[in-house]
């Protein structure tokens, strides 16, 4: 049953109850806004599709993201990446009630986005812009962290998750950046010469082990068997441990390095890490190489062997389907030009 009246300030409360639901009750500037309110609320209730809103009018997205970031992100995520995402949404929605984060506010962040220069470049107007894998990252972050909303924190979302509902920029297409000998030779060379004593044995153990950046910089000798050639990843992106076998090489950069008070193998921080090699890129004249694509020629080269399996491959890199390997496989044609004979 609903029942409208009009209050002291003025404004016009509307009610609605029915046996066995909490009241609902808004209030607006007019009769007829309220009236209408009061009949949209009866029918959802009787086909069963009624969802209450005023927790998610009453929660702002902002609040939203501090609330994840406290209580739900530090337990499932690795790293701290996810924190940067979730700057770029909090900045462009964090005003906005969860109800006023529609399909066409989803879009609108989208298409904003998509027009800012890459960060990575230091004059904003000369850099390119961001790329729309980059976006669809934070989108699929904004969709998590409203599922988190709706299904850990209880807030019901009358429209259902916005994300799902709009197009997601496209992938950005896989990269095939590969080392020639004489790039794989200058760049070692190059990672010598630096003044960071952990680039060279970084860059030679991520190429010999394949191992994302943020796993290997979370390495700690606790995790680490060197007598059984073994180092133990207890958390990783795909949210599984891994073990991962070390070779002869991967073995030997280990036992060169010194220990560190806390712990870790390689005790630098990944925006240092990631700025000395892209200077040593620099001064080896390598371009376009990224310290990701070191993953990719470790596990090129890997195939390349020609004595792993495909499921031994994936054991080693963590993927967990063979396409997502593939994208990370490229191999020489010249390698399969003389195999071809």
């Amino acid at each position: 049953m609903a029942a409208v009246k009009q209050l002291e300030s003025g404004y016009w409360q509307a009610r609605v109850r029915r046996k066995g639901q909490p009241v609902q009750s808004k209030t607006f500037p007019t009769k007829t806004l309220a009236e209408a309110w009061a009949r949209q609320v009866e029918a959802q209730i009787e086909r069963g599709a009624f969802v209450p809103t005023a927790r998610a009018e009453g929660k702002l997205f902002k609040d939203l993201a501090q609330d994840f970031a406290k209580d739900y992100a530090p337990h499932h995520y690795r790293g701290e990446a996810w924190k940067a995402k979730l700057g770029h949404l909090v900045a462009r929605l964090g005003a906005f009630s969860l109800v006023a984060i529609t399909p066409e506010r989803v879009a609108w962040y989208r298409d904003q986005r998509l027009t800012d220069p890459d960060p990575r470049y230091k004059d904003p107007k000369a850099a390119p812009r961001i790329s729309g894998a980059t976006v669809k990252t934070e989108l699929d972050l904004l969709s998590k962290v409203l599922d988190v909303a709706s299904k850990e924190f209880g807030i019901p979302l009358p429209m259902g998750n916005p994300v799902a509902q709009i197009r997601k920029p496209k992938d950005s297409p896989s990269r095939d950046r590969r080392l020639t000998a004489q790039d794989a030779a200058a760049l070692l060379a190059a990672c010598g010469q630096s003044q960071n004593r952990w680039l060279m044995p970084a860059v030679e153990f991520s190429i010999a082990t394949a191992m994302r950046q943020g796993e290997q910089l979370a390495m700690t000798w606790d995790r680490i068997d060197l007598a059984k050639r073994v180092a133990w990843l207890p958390q990783t992106k795909n949210g599984t441990a891994r073990a991962v076998p070390l070779s002869s090489t991967a073995k030997a950069v280990l036992e060169g390095l010194p220990r560190s008070i806390d712990g870790r193998v390689f005790p630098v921080e990944k925006q240092t890490l990631s700025t000395v090699f892209r200077t040593a890129c620099r001064r080896a004249k390598i371009e376009n190489f990224r310290w990701h694509d070191l993953r990719h020629e470790a596990l090129s080269r890997l195939a390349e062997r020609g004595d792993l399996s495909v499921l031994e491959l994936s054991g080693i890199s963590g993927h967990k389907t063979l396409r997502l390997l593939q994208l990370y496989v490229q191999l020489h044609a010249s390698e399969l030009a003389a195999k071809l004979g």
